[in-house]
């Protein structure tokens, strides 16, 4: 492993006075001996960027942009990546916690799969837990973790309309907040889509498998998540992001005829969790007549898991 090169630690704040610290401390503590840590405020109106300013005041590693006007995750992120100076970049959550070997191990996995697989690009994804306000712990395992490495557009079929190989592990999907990749990839592939405001890290996987990319994960849990609410990651802002994405790739769904299925698909998502049962299983039945082995496969496959996941996650405190 070449210890000598550096990895841009990329953490985005938006009014988290109250978790940042904790998410800059765990970047601080990474045992990577050449860091960068890179703090933007997308427009923080909770006193964000004077907190972190006094954070980060005797530390020059860590370096603090701050936005005028709030763009949104993806704004913030393509913001460091465009002042990176690191070979790599690792995007850590304002409400994340991060072990200190997450850097190394990344690199690590990074580095092996180069070793052996050439110039094909890859992304490596961090397992992790998220913990929910009732104490309600959850595993978040890596994509790629286990079993043969999933590349190409079998995993652009997976995050569009949940097409499954049976060697592939896909664990927790593409989160950004487990994020590792070479600067240059970032770059290649444009950053993140600024018209996303959620799932733009859904897109960003789908155009890294289109172009070939492959996807890697650790097996090690390196970071803890604490679930948050806000207004951007409402049913309505999840179904608009996306219905956008799949229109983004409608070229490659037609091809492959399953554009109608990512199109409307996400509505299913939406009516459940705005508790619309009879819009449910009318926007199901039209899926179905279309796809109606992909759709009962799809349904049986996440429904179940999403009920069990739901009765968790509103339980008493577990604690």
């Amino acid at each position: 492993m070449h210890l000598s090169k550096r990895v841009t630690v990329g953490i985005t704040c938006f009014n988290a006075r109250d978790t940042v610290a904790n998410a800059i401390r765990s970047a601080q503590l990474q045992d990577w001996p050449n860091l960068e840590i890179l703090v933007v405020d997308d427009a923080s109106t909770d006193g964000s960027p004077e907190y972190v300013a006094s954070l980060i005041a005797d530390d020059p590693r860590i370096h603090l942009i701050c936005h005028h006007e709030n763009g949104g995750a993806a704004t913030a992120r393509n913001t460091i990546i465009e002042a990176a100076t690191g070979d790599f970049i690792v995007f850590f959550d304002d409400d994340d916690e991060s072990a200190a070997n997450r850097v190394m191990l990344q690199v690590a996995a990074i580095e092996t799969f180069e070793a052996s697989n050439g110039s094909l690009p890859v992304a490596c994804y961090a397992a992790g837990e998220r913990i929910y306000p009732n104490g309600h712990l959850k595993p978040l395992p890596a994509i790629g973790s286990v079993g043969t490495i999933p590349c190409g557009t079998d995993v652009a079929d997976y995050l569009l309309f949940y097409r499954r190989r049976r060697d592939y592990f896909y664990g927790s999907g593409t989160p950004t907040c487990a994020l590792m990749a070479r600067r240059e990839l970032f770059q290649e592939l444009g950053g993140f889509d600024p018209s996303l405001k959620r799932v733009e890290d859904v897109d960003f996987a789908i155009r890294l498998a289109l172009v070939g990319g492959c996807f890697i994960g650790t097996a090690e849990r390196l970071f803890l998540q604490h679930s948050t609410p806000g207004s951007d990651k409402s049913p309505d802002a999840n179904r608009s992001a996306e219905i956008a994405v799949a229109k983004k790739h409608e070229r490659y769904l037609r091809s492959i005829g399953r554009y109608h299925y990512a199109k409307y698909w996400p509505n299913l998502r939406y009516h459940h969790f705005k508790r619309q049962y009879f819009r449910f299983i009318a926007q199901f039945i039209l899926i179905a007549a279309r796809n109606p082995v992909l759709a009962t496969s799809h349904l049986l496959a996440t429904g179940p898991k999403r009920l069990r996941h739901e009765r968790r996650m509103n339980k008493g405190n577990i604690r």
